[in-house]
């Protein structure tokens, strides 16, 4: 195998602003520079009074060359959402999508993960912990291409992996109907990822990389993690909380053995079975030894950005709501009208104690939802911290009884949570923590996909 090149989809709108610092050439054959702007029309991309079915730029000097894209949003559905001016290197691709124009990037990918690990992790990260993530990000972007590839030469176009189980369209008046969904990476159909965090986070060269992150990547190139011959579907989140989730809890019901359930840490004592309810709650109210259990300031600036840094307490966490914000919230999230909500009830739990189906039930229909990320989504305005949570219900004595129903409304719940994000594959802040320890990447990769090896892939 080659280096490969891979198409970025960076932004989409009806009008797509950009300019060129030094000489692009344009697909026509036109020397380009300034600032330029793309115009949707009625399925054409309009640019310098003329009409595209599909629009490219290359750079003259490849390597100190770069074009700006106005408008650039970062952190699409997550509380940092903002728009930026980012800078990008390589090939700026313009072309019809959805009645919009969309920008795509055509870079190698190696540059790319400079970008992305740059953009992932402080200047301050220990540079075993920048080789662990460049080798996984090159793992899970290997691993898509060769999905991608494949859907694109077995049905000539992609499926949307964005998909829901086929319980998702019951009829949700119905007492004991179920919502599950999961909420993958889409498979895009004309560019292989796009620069957000729902794929990886990319912001071109608007960051400086960092020279540690250059020399992590340099060192790992070609580098993949490899299951019994295959490239591993390797995961990552902030804080597992303690304890590793399965794929198979989080996303499509398959199971891959590297993404297994284990302690994060090199303790003996063995997992307890977080599925059984008394466990996960046992474990949820306590602060269990592991990697990631760590307010270190120093370690948490390795993976956290500025305004993630405002609280260290995500390891265990809280989150309150009164029977108002959180029935009001619930409908606006769910577009389903529960009147009071009586009670959140777990129904079943993953091997990190990540609810995997969570019980509704209000005062006018009861639907349980799932899978975690939809868990996540219904309870917060952004995205709950984590679904490894347990739930507490406070009382007004005045409220204590709902007269048409005679049911207990409660006046307040208090969930108590473990962990950010899904949990699944390695841990951010456990791998920072491991790093600043002293072990080695492949160490590291080994702790968070078990049985894994890696194999350079091209050189």
């Amino acid at each position: 195998m080659t280096e490969p090149q891979i198409a970025v989809g960076i932004l989409s709108g009806k009008e797509i602003q950009f300019s060129f610092p030094d000489e692009f050439i344009s697909s026509d054959g036109m020397a380009i520079s300034g600032i330029q702007q793309a115009v949707y029309r009625k399925g054409k991309i309009y640019w310098q009074e003329k009409e595209y079915d599909e629009l490219s730029f290359t750079p003259q000097q490849t390597t100190s060359s770069f074009f700006e894209l106005q408008d650039v949003t970062i952190g699409i559905n997550f509380h940092w959402e903002r728009k930026e001016v980012q800078r990008f290197k390589g090939e700026l691709k313009i072309i019809v999508e959805d009645d919009k124009l969309t920008a795509i990037n055509i870079i190698s990918i190696e540059d790319y993960l400079t970008s992305v690990i740059s953009s992932e992790m402080s200047v301050t990260a220990s540079l075993e912990l920048l080789k662990a993530h460049a080798v996984i990000s090159r793992s899970w972007l290997l691993n898509k291409l060769r999905v991608v590839n494949k859907l694109r030469v077995e049905n000539g176009e992609l499926r949307v992996t964005i998909q829901p189980d086929s319980v998702a369209h019951s009829q949700l008046s119905t007492l004991n109907s179920q919502l599950i969904k999961w909420y993958d990476h889409e498979a895009h159909k004309n560019f292989d990822v796009c620069a957000d965090d729902h794929c990886q986070r990319y912001q071109g060269i608007t960051r400086t990389s960092t020279s540690r992150a250059i020399e992590a990547v340099s060192a790992t190139r070609g580098e993949a993690l490899m299951y019994e011959g295959k490239i591993c579907d390797a995961r990552f989140s902030k804080c597992c909380g303690g304890a590793f989730e399965e794929f198979q809890n989080c996303w499509e019901n398959v199971r891959h053995p590297y993404l297994i359930g284990q302690r994060d840490s090199q303790t003996t004592n063995k997992l307890p079975d977080l599925t059984i309810e008394a466990e996960a709650d046992k474990w949820i109210r306590t602060s269990p030894v592991a990697f990631c259990n760590t307010q270190d300031k120093k370690i948490l600036s390795q993976v956290l950005n500025n305004y993630d840094q405002e609280t260290a307490d995500f390891y265990r966490w809280k989150v309150s709501y009164s029977q108002e914000e959180l029935s009001e919230l619930i409908h606006k999230r769910s577009g389903i009208d529960f009147g009071k909500i009586i009670d959140l009830i777990p129904v079943e739990r993953g091997t990190s104690g990540r609810l995997v189906r969570l019980k509704i039930v209000g005062t006018l229909r009861t639907l349980t939802i799932g899978k975690e990320l939809e868990i996540r989504r219904t309870l917060s305005n952004s995205h709950l911290y984590s679904s490894a949570f347990v739930v507490d219900k406070e009382y007004k004595e005045e409220d204590r009884k709902y007269k048409e129903k005679e049911q207990e409304i409660p006046s307040r719940f208090i969930l108590t949570g473990a962990g950010w994000g899904h949990g699944v594959g390695l841990c951010q802040i456990g791998a920072a923590v491991m790093g600043e320890q002293g072990y080695k990447y492949e160490e590291i990769l080994s702790h968070y996909y078990p049985g894994s090896m890696i194999e350079r892939q091209y050189k």
